[in-house]
């Protein structure tokens, strides 16, 4: 029968294990954690978990950029739906309905281009005989140009033709079917994933809130759904002007008899999407376009574009964003050359609602904050 002092002597070495200590050797004292070798070893570590998470994020940085310009886009369409779901329609309905407004627009836009462009592709079809006469008879505006500057010979002898290796011709044939590829590929990812995300919002919020501590979910969600409704201001405040550039590109072209104007305007339309620099682009296409009519028309179209700009730019765009978005000119003007620079269109796409995000967040969290110190 064990007793009960027993248990009082039951961790106390034996004769043999004293033995074998001494022959394998006493353990030593803890790791320093305080020790030059230890702290090195620690950051050392950390840099290296740093790199590779770093590296990790530039792998696959593009198709981040993908899903962050979707949830972009799910954000700025979910005032739509927010809308139809508050007139009792189911929100998956409500997305079918949104989705099928964009695709009937896009529709739109290709059912204007697909006539001027068939219809320059069968001019260039005819008239390439005639254009071949020229240059060879030295003829015409093709035909002087080849002439100032002595391609004649160069054309005959199959010089510049040998120039033109078929390898290097394939080889640019198949990078610009890659191109091509990957850009309808981003195109669908990023139609896929805005549907996802416009029907799981509400989802995307729950758990974005579960991940808040308890005691500041309420403040989080007030400020997460304040950067959503801004965010959707600007899509819409953006959609606006887009569509003031879009009808007055139409009645101008409509006036002065420039081809394509429902085309052109719908191009300019989309272009000024982007901010600053759109419009801008929209302006110099359809000027091109308008010197088939004549130079002064050219000039003019021109002109007015020059002078819508400044519309733009110093009304309407200021009064829309300052009453959607809430944030100053100036700072638009900014962030939008900062996320041009950073992330290309995407960056200057999104760069104003980021901005407005970050200014509430700075204005409600931050300042007060230091405020109170």
């Amino acid at each position: 029968m064990t007793r009960k002092g027993d248990f009082a002597h039951a961790d106390v070495p034996t004769t043999d294990q004293v033995a074998e200590e001494e022959v394998l050797g006493r353990p030593g004292k803890p790791l320093n954690h305080r020790s030059p070798f230890f702290i090195g070893l620690t950051g050392a570590i950390g840099v290296i978990l740093a790199y590779l998470l770093f590296r990790a994020l530039a792998d696959v940085g593009s198709v981040l950029e993908l899903v962050g310009l979707s949830l972009f886009l799910a954000m700025g369409l979910n005032p739509a739906v927010v809308w139809l779901t508050r007139r009792r329609l189911p929100r998956w309905a409500a997305v079918v309905v949104v989705v099928l407004v964009v695709a009937a627009f896009v529709a739109a836009l290709v059912a204007a281009a697909i006539g001027p462009v068939s219809r320059e592709v069968h001019e260039l079809q005819v008239n390439f005989p005639k254009w071949r006469r020229e240059i060879d008879n030295g003829q015409g505006w093709l035909g002087h140009l080849v002439k100032q500057f002595h391609l004649q010979s160069q054309l005959r002898s199959g010089k510049l033709t040998q120039v033109v290796n078929p390898s290097s011709v394939a080889g640019g044939v198949v990078g610009a079917g890659k191109i091509v590829l990957s850009a309808v590929s981003a195109v669908v990812v990023v139609c896929v994933l805005t549907v996802y995300f416009l029907v799981a919002l509400p989802a995307i919020r729950t758990l974005w809130l579960r991940l808040m501590p308890g005691s500041r979910r309420m403040r989080v969600a007030a400020i997460s759904d304040e950067v959503v409704s801004r965010v959707g201001g600007f899509v819409l405040g953006n959609l606006l002007t887009s569509i003031v550039s879009g009808l007055g590109t139409w009645v101008w072209l409509t006036i002065f008899g420039v081809p394509y104007p429902l085309l052109l305007a719908l191009l300019v339309a989309v272009l000024d999407l982007i901010p600053i620099v759109g419009s801008t682009i929209g302006g110099i296409v359809v000027s091109l376009v308008a010197l088939v009519v004549s130079l002064p028309v050219a000039l003019g179209t021109l002109a007015f574009y020059v002078g819508y700009r400044f519309l733009e730019d110093y009304l309407l765009t200021p009064r829309v964003m300052r009453h959607t978005v809430r944030i100053s000119p100036g700072l638009t003007i900014v962030a939008t050359l900062i996320g041009g620079v950073l992330l290309g269109l995407i960056g200057a796409l999104i760069a104003i609602p980021v901005a407005a995000g970050i200014h509430l967040v700075l204005e409600e969290v931050a300042f007060p904050s230091l405020d109170r110190r």
